[in-house]
């Protein structure tokens, strides 16, 4: 096969009609330019150049080939300029996918926000539970919850979620209060993607944990919904801390077994690579880091409670 470094060379030689200028124009030996021009003869089978002691001139052959091969190496470094133009400036079309929990005004603000500050990146937005095969869908970044089942992908952690239960004042009006987790199960509770309207909470005190079942009148898919119930005195919720830590101090809500919460759930952005990385999306994973997400407790304050 044909070296393209070769006809690189051969194409210098033929611009400036000297093996010693074109030598020199690619800081190379005149010996090295000389036997790749020569080496392609011999791999084409054809000559290129009439060489004499005071004239370098093309073949018909040789300025056949050169005119062709001139434009493909011009298309060539185009399109390499084009790649490094992209990896350089934040531009392109960036896919990004979510959780359905995500699917709320203030994420809408956020990604709006950023596309005004960078007008030159598209954004193709995919809102989905389900796990994504990010190098089978194209998909740059995607938002996860929890655990992660893909270790070939490259994580970057952006937050902590941890929820407590809670419930309204209007709710607990001649209730009981539960003493231990199993008493919610005696509760309505306001549940968040359950089947049939229940579901499992997990919760841990210390090094103790605990699974109960829970059910309710009221269930749904997103956290914004469940919130707006559980603060209307529906039942008991388990919700982000963003969405009550407000409320428990002005104390339109409660909290209940202050001890109990649920496991800290860490919030990654996860990428296919870190070779290469587009600028579009590396300012869009710094733009991430530094947002006050109302789904995860911003990481600079989720480490400074970790260190209280």
């Amino acid at each position: 096969m044909v070296d393209l470094n070769d006809i690189a060379i051969f194409v210098k030689v033929a611009q400036f009609k000297s093996f010693s200028r074109a030598a020199q124009a690619m800081s190379m030996p005149v010996s090295t330019v000389s036997r790749a021009v020569s080496n392609l003869e011999v791999q084409l089978g054809v000559t290129l150049l009439h060489r004499t002691t005071r004239k370098l001139s093309l073949t018909l052959q040789g300025n056949n080939y050169y005119n062709q091969c001139n434009k493909t190496l011009s298309d060539l470094f185009d399109a390499e300029s084009i790649l490094t133009q992209i990896q350089k400036n934040p531009e392109g079309t960036l896919k990004i996918s979510a959780p359905r929990i995500m699917r709320q005004e203030p994420f809408y603000k956020f990604l709006s926000d950023f596309q005004r500050n960078y007008p030159s990146i598209k954004i193709d937005l995919f809102i989905t539970n389900s796990y994504l095969d990010l190098i089978a869908e194209n998909i740059d970044v995607s938002i996860r919850f929890g655990g992660l089942k893909d270790s070939t992908l490259i994580t970057k952690r952006i937050g902590t979620s941890i929820r407590y239960i809670v419930a309204a004042p209007d709710y607990l009006k001649g209730q009981s209060l539960p003493s231990n987790p199993q008493d919610l199960m005696q509760h309505q509770c306001v549940i968040l993607g359950g089947r049939n309207n229940e579901t499992e909470w997990e919760l841990v005190n210390g090094r103790k944990t605990a699974k109960v079942q829970v059910t309710g009148s009221m269930a749904s898919r997103d956290f914004q919904s469940v919130s707006d119930f559980t603060y209307r005195g529906h039942g008991i919720g388990l919700l982000p801390i963003t969405y009550c830590d407000e409320q428990i101090r002005n104390g339109t809500l409660i909290r209940i077994l202050p001890e109990w919460a649920s496991p800290e759930i860490v919030v990654h952005a996860v990428y296919p690579t870190r070779k290469f990385l587009p600028s579009r999306l590396h300012v869009f994973l710094e733009a991430l880091k530094v947002w006050e997400s109302p789904f995860w407790l911003f990481l600079a304050h989720s480490q400074k409670n970790r260190k209280a």
